[in-house]
């Protein structure tokens, strides 16, 4: 086949072939033989932000494509593992069925793709919530058997969740990990105490006479935190309403921009109060 064949659609078998072409030792790309799992994982949080954005932008046809970038990733991974003898694709295809039987028994009760509820059974949301937290902790429970138990921090409830995830998301999910065994605040109101408290010990360690770098973030952290805890309080996605507000800032910020071009100023020309109105004036337009 060659992209002249606009009658002919590349399939998944197609993909697996040009990453193990491109691997190949002696007539494969350069760039793609001298890499290895570490150097990759950059590119594939960056097309995992890529997919984010091309969605909260509703970009379709850019999302296809993403798509299409980050299933290159995993077969990536996958070319990698084979060649080490670890797994195979269809060994990664094989697990992720599994798991996804095993996890939702209100759809699949056999745990088999043929299995179906009987004629009139349901299930509710609450059941079916109860039943993913049960499968989750069965889960880590049975990778903990499979583990070397280091320490108790490293085999504790929260062990799993992976360090290198982005720390807004991270801090969700512990916290919602951390609540399932009942530590948790009863309402909101004391969350928005806990936020007033961690800001007003930021302000004393701002108020030092000399500054503590460290203590500075360590109080900073715990503000952030805080704020994690209100959206998840609120069922808000901290992660994706920090990228409104930056979305938000860059609208009215290039307005600053606009307005300032047409006075025949540059940035830099303008003085902080004058962009402080501008900014205001951004607001009343709805940006």
């Amino acid at each position: 086949m060659s992209e002249k064949d606009e009658g002919v659609q590349y399939t998944l078998e197609d993909l697996l072939y040009l990453m193990r072409r491109l691997r190949d030792p002696k007539d494969g790309c350069p760039w793609d033989i001298k890499q290895d799992f570490a150097s990759i994982v950059p590119f594939t949080i960056e097309e995992t932000y890529e997919v984010a954005d091309a969605i909260e932008r509703e970009d379709w046809p850019h999302l296809r494509d993403e798509l299409g970038d980050l299933l290159f990733q995993a077969v990536f991974y996958s070319q990698m593992a084979q060649e080490k003898d670890l797994f195979q694709w269809p060994d990664i295809v094989d697990g992720v069925v599994r798991k996804l039987l095993r996890r939702h028994p209100h759809v699949f009760p056999d745990g088999t793709l043929e299995s179906r509820l009987a004629p009139g059974e349901t299930i509710s949301e609450e059941q079916i919530k109860a039943n993913w937290e049960r499968i989750k902790q069965q889960e880590r429970e049975l990778k903990k058997l499979g583990e070397e138990q280091e320490s108790t921090a490293s085999s504790g409830v929260l062990a799993d969740i992976p360090n290198a995830m982005p720390a807004l998301q991270r801090a969700q999910k512990l916290q919602k990990r951390a609540s399932l065994h009942g530590f948790d605040w009863p309402e909101i109101n004391p969350v928005l105490d806990k936020i007033h408290e961690e800001i007003e010990e930021l302000r004393h360690e701002l108020a030092a006479p000399v500054l503590d770098q460290d203590k500075l973030e360590d109080e900073l952290g715990d503000v952030l935190f805080c704020c994690v805890n209100l959206a998840r309080f609120v069922k808000a996605d901290p992660e994706a309403a920090l990228r409104r507000a930056n979305a938000k800032f860059i609208r009215r910020f290039s307005r600053i921009e606009s307005l300032l071009q047409e006075q025949g100023k540059t940035l830099d020309d303008a003085s902080l109060q004058e962009m402080d109105l501008l900014w205001d004036k951004a607001k009343e337009e709805g940006l």
